[in-house]
């Protein structure tokens, strides 16, 4: 076989498919028919489908980005909000408490909550003041909505603070708007709730009375807020009422106090502890 049979034996595909389309080209250019502009409109719609698909994916695979992004941007946001509000919360109690500053005319050493126990029948709580600020066994700790508690133990540096919220806590209160005595204590049962006693059935007790400190206390002084009344039962067999009150300081929003610099009448507590020995003997 000669060297150009041979290389048409080699290129003679090629050398076709070069006519074919060039031949494909001259048609395309030189006539525009209504069969051709039909093909043409065929092959652009299914070309325009297809491309709308990959569209399609490209704008769905785009928006989850963008869903993960902004729910990223919300979870942080919404962080950010509830520091801010946190942080107003507690220059709105500060400013607060320091208003009611103004209006006490003990000494007093204010202090910060550190720790909480208040999930048993014996609750505490732990002030960053101790026996180097003056703060001693004994004295009532307030807030500037009212009492929380009094203190049990110190260190220099700490003290312990058995709040209201505790089996072993009392305190004589009045109702004011009866002038009516009695006394409240925790019955370890309703956590926002405190149990007035001692209240003869022939008062007119009613709810939204306002309870304070009455003067027979050894630890507060008179007119403190207490609480309000929430609820009142006449027991079965009993002559005084069984009166529920909301704390004024519900201990779990107590977190910044005064401890009032007010020392126990020692010689009053022997007296009288001697006295109640006596009672039992």
């Amino acid at each position: 076989m000669s060297l150009a049979a041979k290389l048409w034996e080699r290129s003679r595909e090629w050398v076709l498919f070069g006519v074919l389309f060039l031949t494909s080209v001259i048609v395309l250019v030189q006539h525009d028919g209504s069969t051709l502009r039909a093909v043409r409109a065929s092959s652009l719609a299914v070309t325009a489908r297809v491309e709308g698909l990959f569209a399609g994916i490209g704008r769905y695979s785009h928006a989850l980005g963008e869903n993960d992004r902004l729910r990223a941007e919300t979870i942080e946001l919404a962080t950010e909000v509830a520091r801010l509000r946190e942080a107003r919360a507690e220059n709105e109690r500060l400013r607060s408490l320091l208003a009611f500053s103004d209006t006490l005319a003990i000494q007093r050493v204010p202090a910060r909550v550190v720790a909480k126990d208040i999930t048993q029948q014996e609750n505490l709580l732990t002030l960053d003041v101790g026996s180097r600020n003056g703060v001693e066994e004994g004295m009532p700790v307030i807030d500037e909505r009212g009492i929380v508690g009094k203190v049990v133990l110190t260190s220099a540096r700490y003290s312990i603070v058995m709040p209201h919220q505790s089996t072993q806590f009392a305190v004589p209160a009045t109702i004011d708007a009866l002038q009516q005595d009695g006394i409240v204590r925790w019955d370890g049962i309703n956590y926002d709730r405190l149990l007035m006693e001692y209240v003869p059935k022939t008062e007119p007790v009613e709810q939204g009375q306002i309870v304070t400190t009455s003067g027979y206390s050894e630890i507060f002084p008179a007119g403190i807020p207490v609480g309000v009344v929430d609820s009142v039962f006449a027991r079965r067999g009993r002559n005084d009422f069984t009166i529920y009150l909301r704390p004024a300081a519900p201990i779990s929003q107590v977190n910044y106090v005064y401890v009032l610099l007010t020392e126990p009448d020692r010689e009053r507590e022997a007296l009288e502890e001697e006295a109640r020995e006596g009672l039992t003997e």
